[in-house]
């Protein structure tokens, strides 16, 4: 099948570079030229492991294409999605949907068959009826349908998650429309594992928020727990893995830790918040978990100058700056709120992050940004982690010792054994478990 992604974002690129890798021919399209010349050039403006491989494989093969000329892609496509930002607008949280509605105008002037044009970007309920609207307003004759086709994709394993999801959603009102998203998907349907849910329009824009906004839940609710458990000396690891094996609960997102960020969860659940108020079923639970979600970062920042007894003055060394692993995504970033904080309380912050220096240095100044974990730990105060990359699992402890001023690690994302840190003679402050001390 023929295929135009208009967007060459997160999810539009490695969407486009995917289905290209199922064997459709892909055009991704962004009225960005210099992003444009970069993917031509083989430059991948964002870090997602292996995602290079695949944009080159396919390019290669004739498969993926790219291009700012929205009408050179378009009229031959049989599927054109929509994947462009729907960030919070300022002012009331609500998803901000201008970019789609200005893809949707474009794709309405370049149509020339039967096309189904496909939300493939996060948006409120009933965004694919005006999208519909849109199009039939700016070209009455038009043969098309609009379907919902939300992503599910986690940053730092989105190939994986796009060629074994754990399901496919589908919203469309007619049986062609269907035919055609199963086409696009029919290399996952050879899979029996796959389930696939075809619902309506409405539903399935829902279905993205509501998974969002559980999954953040978890992740608060844990984060409350921990506080608990520090107050009443149980462990956060064990509540964790003691509530994970229920199997209607689940162990997944049952992490503590500074809160969650990311380019997903901190707007979807605003706007989830604002679009429920809206259609005057106001979701007290899910408000509730932005409120706490926003308050934890500042309450890290607070933990961490508690642990240093005060960081005027003090080095503090930070290991991650993204919001996640694998990822050079700062958006909404936990160490967004954190660093600042410090920062403000006197404290000189010297950092490390595998790939997310570049985006970091942007939104962090003041920060000394050092080549590598242990010249970031130099003659330092003591060494905080706030991400859990995999090089900062395993840190050799008897050298990291002999560079710091003071062997303390303040580990917001409970990588290590409390007892194995103080055999290794470090005061150790972790998230719901007790500190320790040598």
């Amino acid at each position: 099948m023929r295929v135009a992604m208009i967007g060459t974002g997160y999810v539009g690129l490695v969407s486009g570079a995917c289905f290209s890798n199922f064997g459709h021919h892909v055009v991704c399209v962004d009225k960005d030229g210099d992003k444009i010349e970069r993917l031509k050039k083989g430059d991948i403006p964002i870090f997602e492991p292996g995602l290079n491989r695949l944009v080159a494989d396919n390019v290669a093969s004739g498969r993926l294409s790219f291009t700012t000329d929205l009408t050179s892609a378009v009229p031959d496509a049989e599927a054109v999605f929509i994947a462009v930002g729907t960030p919070s607008r300022r002012g009331d949280g609500f998803a901000d949907l201008s970019y789609v509605y200005d893809a949707a105008s474009e794709i309405a002037d370049s149509l020339k068959s039967y096309t189904v044009v496909i939300t493939k970007s996060t948006v409120p309920v009933g965004t694919s009826n005006k999208v519909e609207q849109i199009i039939r307003q700016r070209q009455p004759g038009a043969e098309f349908d609009v379907a919902s086709n939300p992503e599910f994709l986690r940053e730092g394993s989105a190939i994986e998650d796009f060629q074994r999801p754990d399901r496919i959603v589908v919203g469309a009102d007619t049986d062609r429309a269907r035919n055609v998203l199963r086409a696009l998907y029919r290399p996952l349907f050879l899979n029996d594992k796959t389930p696939f849910v075809f619902t309506s329009r409405e539903t399935s824009e829902l279905i993205k928020y509501a998974s969002n906004a559980f999954l953040a839940m978890k992740i608060t609710f844990i984060n409350e727990m921990a506080d608990l458990c520090e107050k009443s000396g149980a462990d956060i690891q064990d509540v964790s893995r003691g509530i994970g094996l229920d199997g209607r609960i689940g162990s997944k997102f049952l992490n503590a830790g500074p809160g969650y960020g990311g380019s997903c969860f901190p707007k979807d659940t605003l706007a989830l918040v604002r679009l429920a108020a809206e259609f005057g079923a106001p979701s007290r639970l899910i408000e509730s978990v932005v409120d706490v979600n926003d308050n934890r970062k500042k309450r890290m920042a607070e933990k961490i100058i508690d642990a240093f007894g005060g960081v005027k003055d003090k080095t503090v060394a930070i290991l991650g700056v993204t919001f996640k692993p694998n990822t050079d995504d700062m958006r909404d970033s936990p160490s967004l709120d954190i660093i600042p904080a410090l920062q403000a309380a006197g404290a000189i912050i010297r950092a490390f992050d595998p790939e997310g220096m570049v985006e970091a240095g942007k939104m962090l100044p003041g920060v000394v940004w050092a080549k590598n974990t242990f010249e970031a730990v130099s003659k330092a105060d003591g060494v905080v982690i706030l991400t859990e990359w995999n090089e900062f699992r395993a840190l050799d402890f008897t050298l990291l010792k002999s560079l710091l001023r003071r062997a303390l690690l303040v580990d917001l994302r409970n990588i290590y054994n409390p007892r194995d840190m103080v055999e290794a003679g470090f005061e150790y402050h972790s998230v719901g478990r007790s500190s320790v001390k040598p």
